[in-house]
């Protein structure tokens, strides 16, 4: 079991959109700048704070030669480990960690995330919400990436893309589709609703 997660799957974009989820992600009270610091923190590879400005931290994640990880500020003292991942399948990955916070701080960065889904103009293939890490959140990668047959333990939230619930569901009859945020379908076991 892994520690609970918020993993969202989306098209690359031509460009970086980490401006416009940062404004997102801001007027649900998740900051990029750290409060007292005054700049973007990304982690070194032993865990350590690198200060970046936003738009440095923009242009590296635009470049997409590497993942990074950075934190996003509930407080100064509050933080939530963020990291992006790019595969060859064109495909950006950002998975969010729920450690350590409260039911209120999670609902905060779920918000969050499912506001930037439906707000930024690069469409979500997956939005997957498993705040006690019943499963681990790379599991997804088979489904949604690779045609993977098998699903792995059923998420707080699923939310797909029209063409993976096209997909999902005749293959899954214990499942359900809804009407999701930002247009996504709003996947659920049947008679949960």
């Amino acid at each position: 079991m892994s520690d609970g997660y918020i993993r969202w799957y989306r098209e690359s974009a031509a460009t970086a959109v980490l401006a416009a989820q940062a404004e997102v992600f801001g007027a649900h009270g998740l900051r990029l700048v750290h409060p007292a610091k005054g700049a973007a923190v990304v982690l070194d590879v032993e865990g350590d704070d690198v200060l970046l400005s936003p738009e440095e931290l923009g242009r590296l994640l635009g470049l997409r030669i590497a993942s990074l990880t950075t934190n996003w500020w509930l407080s100064a003292d509050i933080d939530v480990v963020d990291q992006f991942v790019y595969e060859p399948l064109g495909c950006e990955i950002q998975t969010l960690w729920l450690d350590g916070l409260t039911t209120e701080q999670a609902d905060t960065v779920e918000a969050a995330v499912l506001a930037a889904a439906a707000a930024l103009p690069v469409p979500t293939r997956a939005v997957i919400v498993d705040r006690e890490g019943a499963g681990d959140p790379g599991d997804w990668d088979s489904p949604v990436l690779y045609d993977g047959e098998n699903l792995p333990p059923f998420p707080d939230r699923l939310l797909l893309s029209s063409s993976l619930a096209d997909r999902f569901l005749p293959a899954f009859p214990e499942l359900e589709g809804g009407t999701g945020e930002g247009g996504l379908t709003s996947v659920t076991p049947v008679g949960s609703r």
